[in-house]
């Protein structure tokens, strides 16, 4: 390992070591470590992968001694790292910023003769830093790129090597300025043809905005990523509450010991639910989209990777920064939550072999850092995968040989690429929605012309009990059902189960084949737009819309939501508001029924209805209700 090297911004150490590393990793470990990916089931980081990239990066730091790769690891991982270590010079360094914090990081120098490309990669959000990727910087290292892993400021658990100095600063300016000290550090120590950022979550959001600040870096990767910090955490009234307490909790301290109190006071402000506006301006700060000037002027290839049931930062706000983006670009959106797809990729060898999201990520860095003629220069803008069109089959118990009520995919899920974003969609279908039907029954959605009269889609009024969850949901947990979603097992609902006393509930009739004899009686591409007329007897309310596909049997999968809070509302008068959901890409099976839900809680948001009060939803004749399906 490199020793007492100087540099202008930060120091080649020794590595300390982690504390209870021990040796004893099986092969068979390694891969149900990877096939899980990177979450517990209460949504922390799954203790295995910290175990499994501490062991790793012990390894690859070590000597030739006990410690060496072939004590902690098995065989093949073990050779893994001795070829990386064959071609590279490992070292962990501390990276001095310019307010003199000092970052923790792990470099891979190449050995043979150069200039070689840079990756450099922020770590994500988690009490660990660094070392969870590590596997990925093996894969980069051996594709013959330089690897610069750091730590954000504040980000770690007292103890851990991994762990940087500082208070966390959320992707603000600090942040900025630490990627341009590392990519100062590397200059001097590796000398790169061409720099590249990579990051995953917290670390996408920072490779952006560096990017956008800094034009030496030549292209970016951004996994599991947000356009629009504002929006992600605090969209049309509503505030993303689980998500922020979910992040608070991933940071390795107390709040009071990560982070500044200006930021205290900002995250204490969005969890009571008071000054907004100092919420959504603090997330604009740290929102690349508010920079797209800068990224166009730079002109950085940017790759995006999402998933439709995004819970951490959903999909249209990133949309909307992808649409703004006049640069070479890709945005791949997958089934799924925050990580599912690519993270087995990041922490290990997932069982079936490549990753494809982190494949394409590769290649896209090969491209744009090396020079090679891959194909991704004839690449269309957009690629999605269609949701839940995989082909699985039941997980049969090795004891018993009964189904454990799993399954597992057998054909991976139909993927429809696209030149640009406004080729998803091709045309709209507008439905309109009826009052209840007879005896109480549920609303219908009727398509433009099949109303028997003005008198079904218009005056009428619809109430229900607000403050009340019923079982329309759009996820069990964070990740917990998007991660379920990727494996092929996507959450069923229980149509009948759903309180009509706490709902209202609006269906179309089966839908029907298309002419052209395929399957899907609507192919469901892009955003939705919902619009309905709202009084409560409270001065707010809560209205959260659920777009479900129903099969025959009365269950049914969720396409897509979005929940919006009204404010400032009076007992007798009416106020009209129309919101969009989150982009989808769905096939309604003929025979399927579309549902609208709309209640007033979801354990996602922070909801803004008054328990027990009455939230009455109406369609005037000024301003008629109407769902908008996008098709394509």
């Amino acid at each position: 390992m490199l020793q007492d090297h100087p540099f202008a911004n930060g120091t080649s150490e020794e590595f300390p070591g982690f504390p209870g590393v021990t040796p004893g990793l099986t092969a068979v470990e390694v891969a149900r470590i990877a096939g899980r990916g990177l979450w517990a089931a209460d949504g922390a980081v799954d203790p295995d992968v910290v175990r499994l990239g501490q062991t790793l990066t012990t390894a690859l730091l070590s000597g030739n001694g006990d410690a060496g790769p072939a004590s902690l690891l098995p065989a093949e991982l073990a050779a893994r790292v001795e070829e990386v270590r064959g071609l590279t010079l490992p070292a962990y360094h501390r990276i001095e910023a310019p307010d003199g914090v000092r970052l923790s990081a792990l470099s891979l120098r190449q050995t043979s003769p150069g200039p070689h490309p840079l990756v450099v990669v922020p770590a994500g959000w988690t009490p660990f830093g660094w070392p969870l990727f590590l596997w990925a910087y093996l894969d980069l290292a051996r594709r013959g790129y330089h690897v610069l892993a750091y730590t954000p400021r504040g980000l770690g658990t007292p103890g851990l090597p991994s762990t940087s100095e500082g208070f966390v600063d959320v992707a603000g300016p600090h942040d900025w300025a630490d990627g341009s000290a590392v990519i100062d550090f590397a200059q001097e120590y590796l000398a790169p043809g061409s720099i590249g950022f990579l990051g995953e979550s917290y670390g996408s959001g920072i490779s952006q905005l560096v990017a956008a600040h800094d034009d030496r870096v030549a292209a970016v990767v951004a996994l599991s990523t947000w356009g629009n910090l504002a929006t992600s955490l605090y969209d049309h009234d509503t505030r993303h509450l689980m998500a922020v307490k979910a992040l608070l909790a991933l940071t390795g301290g107390p709040v009071e010991t990560k982070f500044t109190p200006a930021d205290q006071e900002v995250l204490a402000d969005f969890l009571a639910d008071r000054n907004p506006q100092k919420v959504v301006e603090w997330g604009r700060l740290r929102a690349p989209e508010s920079y797209l000037h800068l990224t166009n002027e730079n002109e950085t290839p940017t790759f995006f990777s999402n998933t439709w049931h995004e819970g951490l930062f959903a999909v249209n706000q990133l949309l909307d920064t992808f649409n703004g983006l006049d640069v070479p670009k890709r945005i791949n959106l997958w089934i799924g939550d925050h990580a599912a797809p690519e993270g087995p990729g990041l922490i290990g060898t997932e069982p079936g072999g490549a990753n494809l999201p982190l494949s394409e990520a590769y290649a896209w860095l090969d491209h744009h850092l090396k020079g090679e003629r891959n194909g991704v220069e004839d690449w269309d803008q957009v690629c999605n995968q269609v949701m839940f069109t995989y082909v699985t089959q039941p997980v049969l118990d090795p004891d018993t040989g009964e189904p454990t009520g799993e399954h597992r995919i057998v054909e991976q899920a139909v993927r429809e690429c696209r030149p640009v974003w406004s080729r998803v969609t091709t045309g709209i279908e507008v439905l309109g929605l009826t009052g209840d039907g007879t005896n109480g029954v549920d609303g219908l959605l009727l398509p433009a012309g099949e109303a028997t009269g003005p008198s079904e889609v218009i005056g009428w009024r619809r109430g229900f009990l607000a403050g009340v969850d019923t079982e329309a949901t759009a996820m069990d947990g964070l990740m917990r059902t998007g991660r379920a979603e990727w494996a092929g097992n996507p959450k069923t609902y229980d149509t009948r189960k759903i309180d009509r006393r706490h709902a209202v509930v609006w269906t179309t009739t089966p839908v029907s084949a298309p002419p052209d004899g395929g399957s899907a009686g609507r192919r469901i591409r892009g955003v939705p737009r919902l619009r309905l007329t709202v009084r409560s007897t409270a001065a707010s309310a809560s209205l959260y819309a659920y777009l479900l596909d129903v099969a025959e049997d009365d269950t049914a999968r969720i396409i897509t939501h979005e929940p919006l809070n009204a404010y400032g509302l009076m007992p007798d008068q009416d106020r009209t508001v129309t919101w969009r959901l989150q982009a989808a890409a769905y096939d309604l099976a003929a025979g399927h029924r579309l549902m609208l839900v709309v209640d007033s809680k979801d354990p996602l948001y922070g909801d803004a209805s008054v328990t027990w009060t009455q939230t009455v939803v109406s369609s005037p004749a000024d301003g008629p209700a109407f769902l908008e399906i996008p098709l394509g």
